[in-house]
């Protein structure tokens, strides 16, 4: 019997993907608990609709990633740290600091998505990388550390 997953099931498939199953296991398992429906003409036409919604989307983000990262490309953040004699850092820079420093910039980032090794503790210019779709569009933040006076 054909059936057309709705969730991703381990060892059988990902979602609105169209696969081969027993009987008993699509009537008895899958669609009972509403894990697939019966492949039909209707529910087929239903599930391309879906995924061309599905692409439009995802294109429109895409879109709206590649717009914020010409923005953030544009963009300097600007941050102050205390140094002592012959020029050693106290403190660093977090993503935490970053993120909160695009949040007043009006700029929504998951702090997650902010791609830093190491917090920035050198005075100077540091290109920190943000993943702003999936690892397709990934933007840099300029970010400048100057000493504290």
């Amino acid at each position: 019997m054909k059936v057309i997953l709705l969730k991703d099931i381990k060892k059988v498939g990902k979602k609105d993907e169209v696969i081969e199953v027993s009987d008993g296991y699509a009537r008895n398992y899958l669609i009972k608990r509403n894990l697939a429906i019966a492949y039909t003409k209707g529910s087929q036409k239903v599930l391309n609709e879906q995924l061309a919604q599905k692409a439009e989307e995802e294109k429109q983000l895409k879109a709206e990633a590649e717009v914020l990262k010409a923005k953030l490309e544009k963009m300097r953040l600007e941050f102050t740290l205390s140094t002592g004699k012959e020029g050693q850092v106290f403190g660093s820079i977090s993503t935490k600091q970053i993120h909160q420093a695009l949040l007043d910039q009006g700029i929504e980032v998951d702090k997650r998505k902010i791609h830093l090794d190491a917090p920035v503790s050198s005075l100077g210019m540091t290109n920190v990388e943000v993943d702003l779709y999936k690892g397709q569009v990934i933007g840099t933040i300029h970010v400048h550390v100057s000493e504290k006076r």
